[in-house]
């Protein structure tokens, strides 16, 4: 299969057009007419995943989040970045990126189906037309109301966390579920606005918490990371039923950071 191809098929599933405008999204490394045989997915194009692409001779790299979000007005050993990018070159391996067009098609609904929500929504509004309306987040019940802190663990054991932070009253029973995987800060006031009990996102500040809770809204924080791995077991799904006739690789990858 050529790239140009797999590019057509991952654009059915999550079209550019669904990407935020500050967004980078698509094809930023490589040759269009290159003879793709293996794939590997992450959510990160880190130094160490672009290696661990070289080693497994992985044609086509596919991540969540881009690589190059800003003009790149160099490309040298220079910075980092352009060292990235001349390793995907020296490789061969063409290299794209499905962030917010996937948010909106794929991340929240997978989200809310590993927690099974029921009656969902979107959250905040992003692309409407006639045909459909879709956007980022989803909110809907819960499987059984129960208390915050039940709540907590419940989403730590859904989504296999470490940990998470948790703002409001431990006691408090919730029921209505806003979720955003990513950072969802800028989202608080939607997740009030369709009247959730308590929001689950990352990347959450002091500020933002405490001042969600005084509104009414207890946030679960399980971080950037958390949530977003979902990416990968999702395209790995995918690929496995959609496109069995390629090799799909996950590369190694955890939370960027430790708590100590």
């Amino acid at each position: 299969m050529r790239c140009s191809e797999l590019i057509a098929r991952l654009e059915e599933l999550a079209p550019p057009r669904y990407a935020e405008e500050w967004d980078n999204v698509g094809l930023l490394a490589g040759r269009r007419d290159k003879e793709i045989k293996r794939v590997m997915a992450a959510v990160d194009a880190t130094g160490d995943v672009i290696e661990q692409a070289h080693r497994a001779r992985a044609d086509f790299l596919l991540t969540h989040h881009p690589l190059l979000f800003h003009a790149q007005k160099r490309v040298c050993d220079d910075d980092f970045i352009g060292k990235r990018i001349l390793r995907l070159i020296q490789g061969d391996i063409c290299y794209y990126a499905m962030h917010t067009n996937f948010d909106v098609m794929g991340m929240a609904d997978a989200a809310a189906d590993e927690l099974g929500l029921k009656n969902r929504g979107v959250l905040k509004v992003t692309c409407e037309d006639e045909a459909s309306t879709e956007g980022i987040g989803r909110y809907g019940k819960l499987p059984a109301a129960m208390t915050l802190a039940e709540c907590a663990e419940y989403v730590k054991t859904t989504f296999a966390l470490p940990q998470a932070a948790v703002y409001g009253d431990m006691e408090q029973r919730v029921e209505t579920m806003a979720v955003l995987p990513g950072s969802g800060g800028d989202e608080i006031s939607d997740a009030l606005r369709v009247g959730a009990d308590v929001y689950l996102t990352g990347d959450i500040s002091h500020h933002d918490g405490i001042d969600a809770v005084e509104q009414g809204l207890s946030v679960i924080d399980a971080g950037h990371y958390g949530l977003e791995k979902l990416f990968v077991t999702y395209m790995r799904d995918y690929f496995f039923r959609e496109l069995p006739e390629l090799v799909f690789l996950q590369a190694e990858q955890e939370a960027p950071f430790r708590m100590i």
